[in-house]
């Protein structure tokens, strides 16, 4: 599958010799001559008129044609088709344009033919392709075609190829300045890829002029980096057998498209792609033995996303050959240091003697997760550094903790595998398994609302607004009163002269003003669970930093200055004390409440860092970002650990079980990847929502995921479901089963979603569980007028 030169036979007809086209004339008035003394002597004089009459027309244009001029560039074009190296016969000594020259004055050229091809342009093989624009569409046809009409079990396997060829033929159109071929391309064959690839063609198609494609980083990156790609090994072979001889998979009526001149052609563009920027991964597996979406896992532009194991410079395509050479992490619980627990304990018991109920119930293993087969759980040693005492309110959160777990509501979606609709005791086994969901729907909000947030008490409701204030809401109706600031601090000396100095008059709600840009992110503090009501909030905003907010006195203490762009993202270590930002500048950033400065820079992805997590046990810390991957990096050393690859567009929210052990991530691709966080390995792939997905959340025992997003949607997914093939919920299928992005009624589901709870006109951007396994939702009603 090299680019050389093609073979005499397919010469351009204006390469044709001056001789062979004289004896074709020759030859041609021989027989009119010879038809006009026919007519003559028969007396057929107004034929004889006529026929001369055409001769003469026909000698003209003949004259005309041979005298028919062409420019310098396409001369250069024809003639080097038939130039080849002395020392390799066969290749096209025009093929580099770097080495042009050299290679002329190798071959003892004259210096005036020198100097006219180095003023006209560089000259290779790919540019010959290029002659005719409809070479790379009629490839690509060809190419589909033969993908569709593969069997069932090579399809999923050779779709992953249509994308980069995709790309590439319609960069190579722009870059040689066939724009309006590039943009019937684009429109003949982007709506069958934009499902899953919306984000990049969108991107692709605002480049229409070969500087565009010089000055873009994606298109760079399309053009220095190999796309990686998995395939089996029969499938590698039927691939080949296409490209060389165009043989197998053609699909019904595609007739003799294959083995003509221009399925030829065709073939060879392709070719040139598969050549120059595939990279292919043949495993021994067989199509039949892996779930459909495998395949697609882990493909792209991966060596770029990947970092270098262990300081070595050599490039990494396989994403699980770095993630093994990180070795194992340590994602049991964190330990409770040993004087909280003897506090928690003994205030345990005393609440279980008040209310008359046995011990066990109070027991303070109820709310520490136990440490899984094949886990590691870290010591304290291991801990991030946190104040030495402990505090009432720690004793506080774990006492309440383990009321929460006492009385949580447990979820069970597996019960509802095999269930009979039509039973009489369906529906209360579906009112067992699904949560319930509690919806804040915002109204009159013509400006948006990027984020909202619930505190773990359920008390507060806090929302960012793009018009640069945040507002909190009091759930339970009581008003929000702060402090007065006509106050002495030598007033207070206890709580009752404390109390003496909030405002006597409140609302329930109430706005907080500090910011200069929009507000991307809130998150109230974790450090009283649900005992109390939060002390602090965290804002995260287009202006650059992050706030702490005091529910106390309803202000702004400090603003953490550092990242140089807009910050997206910003959420409380489990911990308290740290909390995490992500930022259009690429990074993502730890920081302490106790300074002003962050303490750790997270760097290393390709694009905007759009969201973060943390780690249960706070050792770790999950990032997603615009480069289509999400990491795991560790939270003390600011080295990347895990890399996830397999989404096909930018990762807007990311979730991680209560038990550590799994990594949800959703996208711009409508799709939702659950990953095993100890090895980087994807488990499955979870679709059904029509658009963007905003929000994810797990269960308290990790048996469910709840997302919402853009689509008026709060979905339910069965975490430990194996998933499986789409069932299509809707009959409206195109027969190459090549979809429209979002068009309603073709969008397929997964066998693992058990629910999906429709909203009226409202985009869900926030789900929440509270610890009793409630769930909160917010969003903002989207008025038919302002949509």
């Amino acid at each position: 599958m090299s680019g050389s030169t093609p073979p005499t036979a397919s010469r351009s007809p204006s390469a044709s010799s001056p001789s062979q086209t004289q004896d074709t004339i020759t030859n041609g008035a021989d027989v009119d001559r010879l038809v006009l003394q026919y007519l003559r002597a028969k007396g057929h004089n107004v034929a004889e008129k006529a026929l001369l009459s055409e001769i003469e027309g026909s000698s003209s244009d003949a004259k005309n044609e041979g005298l028919k001029t062409i420019n310098a560039e396409e001369l250069v074009k024809t003639l080097a088709v038939f130039v080849q190296k002395p020392s390799r016969p066969g290749d096209n000594a025009l093929k580099e344009s770097s080495t042009v020259l050299s290679e002329l004055s190798a071959m003892g050229n004259p210096p005036a033919l020198q100097t006219l091809i180095s003023n006209i342009s560089s000259v290779g093989s790919e540019e010959i392709l290029a002659e005719d624009p409809l070479d790379k569409p009629e490839g690509f046809r060809e190419l589909v075609a033969w993908v569709e009409g593969s069997l069932d079990m090579y399809r999923p396997e050779f779709r992953p190829i249509l994308f980069p060829i995709f790309c590439h033929f319609y960069l190579d159109l722009i870059q040689a300045g066939r724009k309006d071929a590039a943009l019937q391309f684009f429109a003949t064959f982007a709506p069958q890829l934009e499902a899953a690839h919306s984000a990049t063609l969108q991107r692709l198609s605002t480049l229409l002029l070969p500087a565009h494609v010089q000055n873009d980083e994606l298109a760079q990156r399309f053009r220095d980096e190999k796309y990686f790609i998995r395939i089996s090994r029969s499938g590698f072979g039927l691939l080949l057998g296409w490209l060389t001889e165009g043989i197998g998979g053609e699909a019904m009526g595609a007739g003799y498209g294959f083995y003509g001149e221009k399925g030829k052609r065709g073939r060879v563009a392709v070719m040139q792609v598969v050549n120059n920027h595939l990279r292919f991964d043949v495993t021994s597996s067989t199509s039949a033995s892996l779930p459909p979406n495998t395949w697609e896992e882990s493909t792209g532009l991966t060596s770029s996303l990947i970092p270098h194991a262990n300081g070595t410079q050599s490039k990494i395509y396989n994403p699980q050959a770095y993630n093994i050479s990180k070795g194992d992490l340590k994602l049991g619980p964190a330990p409770i240091p040993e004087e909280l627990r003897i506090e928690t304990e003994r205030v345990a018991r005393e609440k279980a003697m008040l209310e008359g109920v046995p011990a066990s119930q109070y027991d303070i293993s109820l709310a520490r997760p136990q440490v899984q087969s094949g886990m590691v759980a870290p010591t304290e040693a291991d801990m991030l550094p946190l104040p030495p005492n402990f505090k009432a309110v720690d004793v506080e959160r774990e006492v309440s903790a383990i009321r929460d777990a006492r009385k949580r509501i447990r979820l069970e979606p597996s019960t509802l595998n095999g269930l009979d609709p039509t039973s009489s005791q369906a529906s209360a086994i579906r009112a067992r398994a699904l949560p319930s969901i509690c919806a804040y729907t915002l109204h009159d909000v013509p400006e948006g609302a990027p984020c909202c947030t619930f505190s773990q008490d359920s008390s507060l409701m806090a929302v960012g607004f793009s018009e640069s204030y945040i507002r909190l809401w009091n759930l339970k109706g009581e008003k929000l009163r702060g402090m007065r600031s006509d106050f002495s601090a030598t007033s207070i000396r206890d709580s009752t002269s404390l109390r003496k100095i909030k405002e006597k008059k409140g609302s329930s709600t109430r706005k907080l003003i500090g910011h200069s840009g929009p507000v991307y992110s809130v998150d109230f503090d974790p450090l009283s669970g649900s005992a109390a009501p939060p002390k602090y909030l965290l804002s995260a905003s287009a202006d650059g930093t992050s706030r702490l907010w005091s529910m106390d006195t309803m202000t702004d203490l400090v603003a953490f200055r550092g990242h140089e762009n807009p910050v997206w993202d910003v959420k409380w270590s489990p911990l308290g004390t740290y909390f995490a930002t992500a930022s259009r500048d690429r990074t993502a950033r730890l920081w302490s409440t106790d300074r002003i400065a962050c303490v750790r820079i997270y760097a290393g992805h390709l694009g905007d860092v759009d969201c973060v997590r943390f780690h249960p046990n706070s050792l770790y810390l999950a990032t997603g970002s615009s480069d289509w991957t999400a990491r795991l990096w560790d939270v003390q050393k600011g080295s990347c650990v895990r890399v996830f690859l397999g989404h096909q567009g930018p990762v807007s929210t990311l979730a991680i079980s209560p038990d550590g052990r799994y990594l949800a991530s959703a996208g711009e691709d409508l799709a939702i990847n659950l990953w095993d966080v100890g090895s980087g390995k994807r488990i499955k792939k979870m679709t059904g929502h029509t658009a963007s997905i905003y929000s994810l959340a797990f269960s308290a025992e990790s048996s469910l995921l709840l997302s919402g997003g853009a689509d008026w949607t709060v979905r339910c997914w069965d975490v430990r479901n194996s998933g499986g093939p789409p069932s299509k919920r809707d009959t409206t299928t195109s027969s190459n089963n090549s979809h429209k992005f979002g068009e309603e009624g073709i969008i397929e589901s997964t066998s693992d979603m058990i629910s999906a709870f429709p909203t009226k006109r409202t985009p869900i951007i926030n789900v929440q569980f509270t610890p009793r396994n409630l769930c909160l939702v917010g969003g903002i009603y989207q008025s038919p007028e302002t949509r």
